[in-house]
């Protein structure tokens, strides 16, 4: 995009027969795209001189480059993959009450999938997976 808008700046400079820096660099930021145009003119430091067109020549085709560049990431990043993404997981699913830091502490006889039936009045338990039970 800057490289055409400099050959035909170029072109017509030439044409023209303007000689003076100032009046060049003048000349080409005003016709450079804004976007472009004004990142250069307000870069912390490194700025060009109003009086180095070769450095405002470089400048802008290095910013166009990037922006190019962004753009191309910008639009891989956000394009739809051709196929769904398979998730595979490494954990057994979470059961209700049950919070990510519980699989590193066992669980408590409430937050346990199981069911603790005694069989008698004393006990002993009998224990159910209540999950896989039909009731």
């Amino acid at each position: 995009m800057v490289d055409d808008y400099l050959d035909g700046f170029q072109a017509l400079v030439s044409n023209a027969g303007y000689t003076d820096l100032w009046t060049l660099v003048v000349k080409f930021r005003r016709g450079l795209w804004l976007g472009i145009q004004n990142q250069i003119a307000t870069m912390p430091y490194g700025r060009p001189t109003d009086t180095d067109p070769n450095a405002w020549y470089t400048a802008a085709q290095r910013i166009d480059q990037a922006c190019l560049a962004n753009e191309a990431f910008q639009s891989v990043l956000h394009s739809a993959p051709s196929a769904p993404l398979k998730t595979i997981s490494v954990r057994p699913p979470l059961r209700p009450f049950q919070s990510l830091q519980s699989l590193h502490r066992p669980l408590r006889l409430w937050e346990s999938p199981w069911t603790w039936t005694p069989l008698g009045k004393q006990g002993p338990y009998l224990c159910k997976d209540v999950t896989n039970a039909e009731t």
